[in-house]
């Protein structure tokens, strides 16, 4: 009998578990544009234009392998909008004996599913989803009885047992990580490289007219879609990466340019978590650079940590405890200014961080941390607020890789789970890294009024808030020393110039015409 096999949007990959041994002789291939699933949150109109598009070419390979594949378009008038649905209506036309699936990657849909095994009149076989280094289970063997959970100890086993950039048992060059040798700011007077970029095809086409025609309330612009929908074009965008870019990404990741959202990342996060690529694939041909004299080691090792390190630690991280992301350590509870929707607002280095995101469904990891995050760390945001939004704004951005980098690192709503200490900075910092600031109406060398860079009294407000929560951390003493002996009075002040920098650098707090 005839064997029922479901491909989920973010499982686009020949190799997947559920895939491995089917047989176009006798099994169905089940993909389904699920309306349940695009709407589930406003995703970024790019976002769900990448992943159909990408759906329908993987569904046009398998066919040409000879696999029968019911696939449901979402304007089909006969999609009923749920995996539920689709399913009994792919049921309906044959006979088979179960349902094959790879566990899904987000609690929600895995729930779905669990319960669903109950109401089939066929068993569901759940497959682990081993594209990954880590498996769940061995992520909890690692955390076990760990109180904290440093990616960096996480990272030194994974690189211990997959060999990656290893030497006779320790790492290469001497070091774990090189990390202090890449926080460069991008080069005064040097243009920024161009990229490559995929023009959309007829079916890309027809899928971008589909989401403007069905999201046209979501976020975001589809005009300058060029984000890779096959394998092949994902594996061009890792070749065009690792020969261009990679030898000179270690300089550039932390560096910030207007108008340069690009600079010298690998842009394949998005291919590489709807399964286009794959992280072994993507590292060893990283490690071959380096081995090969074609990329230094500090730019390979730091872009092998993205992939081996944070990738499956926070993966690791969002299964091991599925009420992570419900914790509120600082106590943050301002809603997001109406400005992340529209990035209309006077800080530069936020308009133009925002501006991309709604134009490439992109930006950098140091513009998600430290302008973005940062902002929205040092104003008190609530955290399931700027969580949700960075679910929506970002191509790559799935559940269980945004929420913790989010959560964990941005906020520290986790209370230190995931970092020692908060990602807190001001102006300062934005201003080496970057030329925003010379283009901004705020000054990163003013503390305090009108002229003042928000960040500034933001950072300040910031620790006096969260002083009885932050002082006794070792890593924060050096600027809590500044707050000893201020008085009640220099307290209203240091509280009143960052609701003062809040209020001019965000306009009115409610978001109800942009209720994402």
């Amino acid at each position: 009998m005839s064997v029922l096999r479901l491909v989920m949007g973010d499982q686009l990959s020949r190799r997947l578990a559920s895939l491995r041994d089917a047989d176009p002789e006798r099994d169905v291939i089940l993909m389904v544009e699920v309306a349940e699933e695009a709407r589930h949150i406003r995703h970024h109109k790019q976002k769900i234009a990448m992943i159909f598009a990408a759906m329908r070419h993987f569904a046009q390979s398998l066919r040409d392998e000879g696999f029968e594949v019911f696939y449901s378009k979402l304007d089909d008038p006969q999609n009923t909008g749920s995996f539920e649905g689709e399913i009994a209506r792919a049921m309906a036309q044959g006979a088979y004996s179960r349902l094959v699936i790879t566990e899904p990657s987000e609690w929600r849909v895995a729930d779905k599913f669990d319960a669903l095994a109950f109401r089939l009149p066929i068993p569901i076989e759940k497959r682990e989803d081993d594209r990954f280094f880590c498996s769940q289970a061995r992520f909890t063997e690692w955390a076990q009885g760990r109180k904290s959970f440093r990616m960096e100890y996480f990272y030194r086993v994974m690189r211990s047992e997959t060999g990656l950039l290893m030497e006779n048992g320790s790492p290469a060059g001497g070091a774990w990580n090189y990390d202090i040798e890449n926080r460069k700011p991008w080069p005064r007077g040097v243009p920024a490289p161009s990229r490559i970029a995929f023009a959309p095809d007829a079916i890309t086409r027809d899928v971008i007219s589909l989401v403007e025609r069905h999201f046209v309330d979501h976020f975001g612009e589809t005009a300058d879609f060029g984000w890779p929908v096959t394998r092949a074009q994902a594996l061009e965008a890792l070749d065009d990466f690792i020969r261009n870019h990679l030898p000179s990404f270690g300089d550039a990741q932390d560096a910030m340019k207007t108008d340069a959202p690009f600079l010298r990342h690998s842009l394949i996060a998005p291919a590489l978590n709807i399964g286009l690529l794959e992280p072994r694939e993507i590292c060893l041909r990283a490690e071959e650079a380096w081995r090969s004299g074609a990329a230094p080691l500090a730019s390979v090792e730091g872009f092998i940590r993205q992939i081996l390190g944070w990738r499956e630690y926070v993966r690791g991280l969002y299964w091991r405890d599925r009420d992570y992301g419900a914790s509120n350590a600082l106590n943050a509870h301002e809603e997001l200014p109406e400005f992340f929707w529209t990035a209309d607002t006077p800080m530069f280095c936020m308009s133009q961080s925002i501006g991309q995101t709604s134009r490439y469904a992109y930006a950098h990891h140091i513009q998600r941390l430290m302008v973005i995050g940062n902002f929205a760390l040092l104003a008190g945001l609530n955290p399931q607020a700027v969580q949700n939004w960075f679910h929506i704004v970002y191509a790559d951005a799935f559940e269980w890789v945004e929420l913790p980098n989010v959560h964990g690192m941005a906020l520290h709503a986790d209370g230190g789970v995931m970092a020692s200490k908060p990602y807190a900075a001001s102006g300062a910092y934005i201003d080496r890294m970057s030329d925003y600031c010379s283009s901004c109406s705020f000054n990163p060398k003013v503390k305090t009024g009108d002229k003042a860079c928000p960040f500034n009294p933001l950072y300040w407000s910031f620790l006096e808030r969260n002083q009885a929560k932050l002082a006794a951390n070792p890593r924060m003493a050096l600027p809590y020393r500044r707050l000893v002996g201020v008085t009640e009075a220099e307290r209203e002040n240091i509280r009143a110039e960052g609701e003062a920098a809040f209020a001019r650098a965000s306009g009115p707090r409610s978001q109800a015409a942009f209720d994402f």
